[in-house]
C-alpha cells in the first residue's frame, strides 16, 4: 500500500502524519546549501522521509502547552505554548500571564522547517539504527603463532574501544535548534552537547 502524506494544517486533524509536505520541503531546500540528498530523492522518498521525521520529532520532543484538540494525531497544533518571538510572558504562581502564545490553529514555521531538515538527514543516513558497538565497552582479540618447540612465538593483539559519547542524536543539532524554542527533548536532555576537557 502506498504512503499517503497528510499534512497537519492547524485544524488538529485525526489523520495527519506530517508537519510538512513535499512542496514545503522543496521550498525549504531552495535556500539550502546542502540540499543534494533532498533534490536527488523521488517524491515518494521525500514524502516517506517527511512522515518519518514527524514521527521522530513527536517521539523525542515534548512541546510546551497542550494539544489543541483531543482527537488530533500529532503534537501540533497546541494551546498555551509560549511564543518566544512574540514578546515576554510573565509567570505567576497560578500560571502564565499574557497572550504571547503560538496560535492554536497553526503549526509554527520552525516546526515545519525542522521536519524538512530531519527528512534530509534521514535521506542521508538511518539515524534510528543502533550505533556500532552498542553495549560494548571494548573488544580484545589476540592471535599467537608458534614456529615449533623452543622457538619464540609471534603475537598480534588488538583492542577496539567504542566511544559511547560520540553517537549522533536521533534529532539533528540543526533541527533541535529549531525546535528548542517550543519545547525540549524528553528524557531530561537539553539538546546541548557536554564539553569534556582532557
Amino acid at each position: 500500500m502506498a504512503l499517503t502524506l497528510i499534512k497537519e494544517d492547524g485544524a488538529g486533524r485525526a489523520d495527519a502524519n506530517s508537519y510538512a509536505n513535499v512542496a514545503d520541503g522543496d521550498a525549504y531546500f531552495d535556500g539550502h546549501l546542502y540540499a543534494s540528498a533532498w533534490t536527488a530523492a523521488t517524491s515518494d522518498r521525500k514524502a516517506a522521509a517527511l512522515v518519518m521525521a514527524t514521527r521522530l520529532i513527536d517521539s523525542v520532543f515534548q512541546f510546551n502547552g497542550f494539544r489543541a484538540h483531543g482527537e488530533q494525531a500529532l503534537q501540533w497544533p497546541r494551546e498555551r505554548c509560549p511564543d518566544p518571538d512574540s514578546g515576554p510572558l510573565s509567570v505567576l504562581v497560578l500560571g502564565w500571564v499574557g497572550d504571547n502564545f503560538v496560535e492554536p490553529d497553526l503549526v509554527p514555521a520552525p516546526v515545519v522547517q525542522a521536519t524538512c531538515e530531519m527528512a534530509r538527514e534521514l535521506l542521508i543516513a538511518d539515524r534510528t539504527a543502533a550505533p556500532a558497538g552498542e553495549g560494548i565497552t571494548s573488544i580484545h582479540t589476540g592471535h599467537t603463532d608458534a614456529a615449533g618447540a623452543g622457538a619464540t612465538g609471534a603475537s598480534n593483539n588488538s583492542t577496539t574501544v567504542y566511544s559511547k559519547g560520540d553517537t549522533p542524536a536521533v534529532i539533528s543539532r540543526v533541527a533541535q535548534a529549531m525546535l528548542l524554542k517550543y519545547g525540549a527533548p524528553m528524557g531530561g536532555g537539553s539538546g546541548a552537547v557536554r564539553l569534556v576537557r582532557a
